[in-house]
């Protein structure tokens, strides 16, 4: 190989934070290790999803299908939305990804909540525009009055909620956003993610498609990874305007969602209600968690997702190694604190148990 130096990808890119996906439990002899780390929905995939699968990945030799034709139909059907309304991706942080290429212009500031998705300020970041990140508050949750006040600063052209916000947990209430977008400028997009909406028990909880129906500038993000089970297969969606839709769509790169995860989206859809049955029984353990550390003495944020998030400062190493000698794996975010996927009931009693040798 020459010693020539290779071309230069842009700057931006060194600039970019690392992505950290979920690490994968060490196997240990005699004991069963779990991943907590991912928030992955635990339950296998049902038998009618399977065979959805089996049947799509028969014609790999065949390219999928570019409209997602039978997908969009299943969506519209089941969300009451136009199909021109709908574009989808290979999981709904792609779908962030192509709206900032549609919308985003070098330079543009683009609002989160902080911390939130670390996705967000990647995906920011390679498109060049600038992120603005503002503290949560004390309690874990989304400051929309300083989230709205710097919406209205020029060049901002997109803010993202995640309610339920990743890590922490807490959820944002229909009225807290209607009131929100009455103070955001008509033309900044306003992302509501709901990568956690199907474990929401919050009175009066945000439904962002309810939002899109008197709000043009709305765009909702939900996915098939978590509630659904699919995260294997990566595929998420936007509900939006059509017009906003279309300038989605038209970033994406052609044949982007396989043709066996849009076979699989569409029987989860069609077997909605056994999934359902799985999501209950996961926030039935998540309340049995909540309860358990908040006993132990945590102050944790009020959690509407399938994980929890312990505030453990300095800590947070020495919890997650003790953890992994415990065979489980979290979700360490350095300095800050530990997310914790609601995983195997023997998993989570092992969480529990770790977790009360490290209580502030």
């Amino acid at each position: 190989m020459t010693d020539a130096p290779a071309p230069r990808p842009r700057a931006t890119l060194g600039a970019l934070p690392a992505y950290a996906a979920g690490k994968p439990p060490t196997p240990r002899p005699g004991m069963t290790t779990y991943k907590l780390s991912s928030n992955e929905n635990p339950f296998p995939p049902l038998p009618g999803i399977e065979e959805a699968v089996a049947r799509a990945a028969a014609r790999m030799n065949r390219y999928p299908d570019a409209g997602s034709t039978a997908l969009y139909a299943a969506l519209a059907a089941r969300l009451g939305v136009a199909t021109e309304q709908l574009a989808a991706g290979t999981g709904s942080v792609a779908v962030l990804y192509h709206l900032l290429q549609a919308f985003c212009d070098p330079g543009d500031r683009v609002v989160t909540a902080w911390r939130s998705f670390e996705a967000y300020p990647i995906a920011i970041g390679i498109n060049a525009a600038e992120p603005v990140q503002v503290p949560l508050t004390a309690d874990g949750r989304h400051d929309l009055d300083a989230m709205a006040a710097a919406a209205a600063e020029p060049r901002t052209k997109v803010v993202v909620l995640c309610t339920p916000n990743n890590p922490t947990g807490p959820a944002l209430t229909h009225g807290e956003v209607e009131d929100f977008l009455a103070r955001v400028p008509g033309e900044v997009l306003v992302v509501v993610d709901e990568a956690y909406r199907e474990f929401v028990r919050l009175e009066g909880a945000v439904d962002g498609v309810a939002l899109l129906a008197e709000h043009p500038n709305v765009v909702v993000m939900r996915t098939f990874a978590k509630a659904y089970g699919l995260a294997g297969l990566r595929v998420g969606y936007a509900v939006a305007h059509p017009d906003v839709a279309a300038a989605i769509r038209a970033c994406a790169l052609p044949f982007g969602v396989s043709a066996p995860a849009q076979a699989a989206a569409v029987a989860a859809l069609e077997h909605e209600a056994e999934l359902m049955e799985r999501v209950e029984a996961i926030v039935t353990e998540r309340e049995r968690v909540v309860e358990a550390l908040t006993a132990q003495g945590w102050d944790l944020p009020e959690t509407h997702a399938n994980f929890v998030w312990l505030a453990t400062g300095e800590r947070t190493a020495d919890l997650v190694t003790a953890a992994e000698e415990a065979g489980i794996v979290l979700r360490p975010f350095a300095g800050e604190g530990v997310r914790a996927s609601i995983g195997e009931r023997e998993a989570n009693d092992r969480l529990v148990e770790v977790a009360a040798k490290f209580v502030p």
